[in-house]
């Protein structure tokens, strides 16, 4: 239902754009559209196993900054392109695993570690970086050294590739149910045997790793990387889990909803320019959305809870 809902929402939102901003439907946007949405679409791919065991992690926007930075620095070191991406890909999952660490091990609220990953990460890089672009990036950086139009292919299929594999994965592998089941009564789980810990731990080295990849995918875009990149990421993937359906208590959502949610959200921001409304609403839309989508997990399982008694 609340699928369906947010895809309503969206093709009433295509239609309005169509009658009052034809222009929108121009090959050139639907492509940046498309383009600068994937990194959001990886990042929520991990944020929704974070989300589904009834954790959250605000500090993705400022991983990618880092990983962002670290793509470009070990580029310039001459470093082949594969290993950097293997050594980006490592960095982002060990971030995410000690934070996974610290909320599962020593159980300390996963707000608060993340809050607190999130302004050491930053300060750090504004410090490392004193917030100057990567410049002088090789020229097999940009698109892999590919052409532009086979960059942009690898990007969208790369994207498609892991998004397509983690859906079928969390609905037919175990530690997929296990996600699932940890997310739905974490006691309950471990009981039946579930190593209730190893998964909270590799839900959050998950998030990291992909994180890393959405920064190393959006990086090979540009011949210059800004050290302030993805900021207001962490909302997006956040807003774009929780519209498409993944309850904030954890233990119930689908990827196909985060993708829903992801296109709703990527879509209102480019509609709002169209239209000729300040750009400034989107993130008050956008805090809107999750508030309702907040509101309406909250009835859902209280009706439920309701229902349940009635019978």
């Amino acid at each position: 239902m609340r699928q369906l809902s947010v895809l309503l929402a969206l093709v009433l939102l295509l239609i309005v754009e169509a009658i009052a901003a034809p222009g929108f439907f121009s090959p050139g946007n639907l492509r940046d559209m498309l383009l600068s949405n994937l990194p959001v679409l990886v990042v929520s791919i991990g944020m929704t196993m974070v989300i589904l065991i009834g954790e959250i992690d605000i500090s993705v926007a400022a991983q990618f900054a880092v990983y962002t930075v670290l793509a470009g620095v070990l580029a310039k070191t001459g470093l082949p392109m594969p290993l950097v991406t293997i050594a980006v890909g490592l960095s982002g999952w060990l971030i995410g695993a000690a934070i996974g660490a610290l909320v599962a091990g020593w159980k300390l609220p996963s707000i608060v570690v993340t809050l607190a990953a999130m302004v050491v990460l930053r300060d750090a890089l504004r410090w490392a970086t004193g917030g100057a672009f990567v410049q002088n990036l090789p020229s097999n950086f940009q698109w892999f050294g590919m052409s532009q139009v086979a960059g942009e292919t690898f990007l969208c299929a790369t994207a498609a590739m892991m998004f397509a594999i983690c859906a079928w994965g969390l609905r037919n592998v175990a530690a997929g149910r296990g996600i699932y089941a940890v997310g739905s009564e974490a006691e309950a789980a471990r009981l039946a045997g579930l190593p209730v810990r190893t998964i909270q731990v590799g839900c959050f080295a998950a998030l990291g790793a992909f994180t890393a990849a959405a920064a190393m995918l959006n990086s090979i875009r540009f011949s210059e990387l800004q050290s302030g990149a993805g900021t207001g990421l962490e909302l997006k993937a956040i807003a774009a889990v929780v519209v498409g359906g993944t309850s904030v208590r954890g233990g119930r959502g689908t990827l196909l909803g985060t993708l829903s949610g992801v296109l709703l959200l990527g879509v209102v921001g480019p509609a709002l320019t169209f239209a000729g409304v300040n750009a400034y609403w989107e993130k008050a839309i956008q805090g809107a959305i999750i508030l309702a989508a907040v509101a309406a997990d909250r009835f859902t399982i209280r009706w439920e809870r309701h229902a349940a008694a009635a019978r």
